[in-house]
């Protein structure tokens, strides 16, 4: 009987010799330069037997493999571009082509269906088209007396796992339940971000994005409390529904890509349509619209700021990292189908797509605490942002930060976008 050390090698042998005759036998061994190009084909497929310390175990070293060595093709930093105009127009295309999401154009057709006093502001529920088809819900908060027009802000939600209500989680209401003050605390440092901003002399307008809140996935037999979500829901029934939406996202995702379009073509399109509402409306300076958003929320607001040109600036807050860098650990709990615009990152990198912004200004804040990210991959993604924005003659116009905490926005880190905000908008 064979040890397992010589069958090993034995049979890694005839996986060699089975490639090289397959390959003489179908004529194209002519074309490669040497034999030994064969040989590593076939010993790349063979599992390695030393430790991957990788999520995806042997498979690690082929998967990291293909990811793109040195400089992105499309990233500003390559030497070939030498205009930022001819450089965003080329790699913004391929960023909306790869999207494969763009249906027709319609106007907002806003409708206000409840306005609440809240002392110094008021809070309008508005509903909007972003499709022909699809009305999406929105708080819109407005300063009160306050000489219009004025400044807006898109205030973008997080995900956190925390899929029965969306734009609740950054706009305080009435009422509302516990569970939200409690998510403030842990991601907010206990605050509503955009009665913040409202209180600042922004009108602040946040959507709910698809899947989350009042566009979250519902199942036929639903209990009312999931339906309805009352006061009095509990918060093991809160954290169930979440629980199994976070379980059915991956099944969301294929299907989606299954019927031939992007989870995140959804969101950058909501999030550009927003702009289209925020602009129809009179009381807003078109010229002066920001926005800002934690997590997932940090990284729709580096590709609205990336997209659409009529953002003046840009805070993304918890989401800036190296794909490469992501892959043998950080993939599990941070890139689902909420975020992968497939076949993109053969182009560019995730920092390459926020220097989209560029002339415009972009805060990027990060933690450095934030398991989530591959630290190093942060850095090196604040090193490129920078880079390209000193390629632009702007330097001056990003700013990274790297705070000594866990995911979060903070109240300090609050208090820093804020002031950047006011600067540029």
């Amino acid at each position: 009987m064979q040890s397992a050390k010589s069958g090993t090698k034995e049979s890694h042998g005839f996986h060699r010799r089975a490639v090289l005759q397959a390959a003489a036998a179908s004529g194209i061994l002519p074309f490669l330069a040497d034999v030994r190009d064969i040989v590593a084909v076939a010993e790349a497929q063979v599992p390695s037997a030393t430790p991957t310390d990788a999520d995806v175990g042997s498979l690690s070293p082929f998967i990291q493999g293909q990811a793109v060595k040195g400089e992105f093709p499309l990233s500003f930093l390559n030497p070939r571009f030498r205009s930022a105009d001819a450089w965003r127009k080329t790699a913004r295309a391929k960023l909306v082509d790869l999207l494969h999401y763009s249906p027709a154009v319609c106007k907002p057709a806003a409708q206000t269906v409840d306005r609440v006093d809240c002392g110094d502001y008021v809070r309008e529920k508005i509903h909007f088209n972003t499709t022909p088809d699809i009305r999406v819900p929105a708080f819109v908060l407005v300063p009160k007396n306050a000489a219009k027009p004025l400044p807006a802000i898109v205030a973008l939600h997080d995900h956190g796992g925390f899929y029965l209500w969306g734009k609740e989680k950054i706009v305080e209401t009435q009422g509302e339940h516990t569970v939200l003050a409690e998510f403030r605390k842990s991601y907010y440092g206990g605050r509503s971000i955009a009665v913040e901003l409202v209180r600042q002399g922004y009108i602040v307008v946040v959507i709910d994005m698809f899947y989350w809140g009042e566009r979250r996935m519902l199942m036929d037999k639903d209990p009312p409390d999931w339906r309805d979500r009352p006061a009095s829901l509990t918060a093991d029934r809160i954290q169930a529904f979440n629980t199994r939406a976070g379980q059915n996202e991956d099944l969301v995702g294929r299907t989606i890509s299954a019927a031939g379009f992007t989870w995140p073509g959804v969101m950058f399109w909501d999030d550009i349509r927003t702009v289209d509402y925020l602009v129809s409306r009179t009381d807003v300076d078109p010229k002066r619209i920001g926005c800002v958003g934690l997590s997932v929320g940090g990284l729709r607001s580096c590709h609205l700021a990336a997209l659409d040109e009529r953002i003046r600036a840009a805070v993304a807050v918890g989401w800036m990292a190296s794909f490469p860098r992501q892959l043998k650990t950080h993939i599990r709990h941070t890139i689902g189908h909420t975020k992968v615009v497939p076949g993109l990152y053969r182009y560019l990198d995730y920092p390459d797509v926020a220097s989209l912004a560029l002339p415009r200004p972009l805060m990027v804040i990060n933690g450095s605490k934030d398991s989530l990210f591959d630290l190093n991959g942060v850095k090196g993604s604040f090193d490129k942002l920078n880079a390209c924005y000193t390629k632009a003659n702007v330097p001056e116009r990003c700013v990274t930060r790297l705070y000594d905490t866990p995911h979060e926005f903070n109240a300090e880190m609050q208090a820093e976008a804020w002031a950047w905000l006011k600067r540029w908008v």
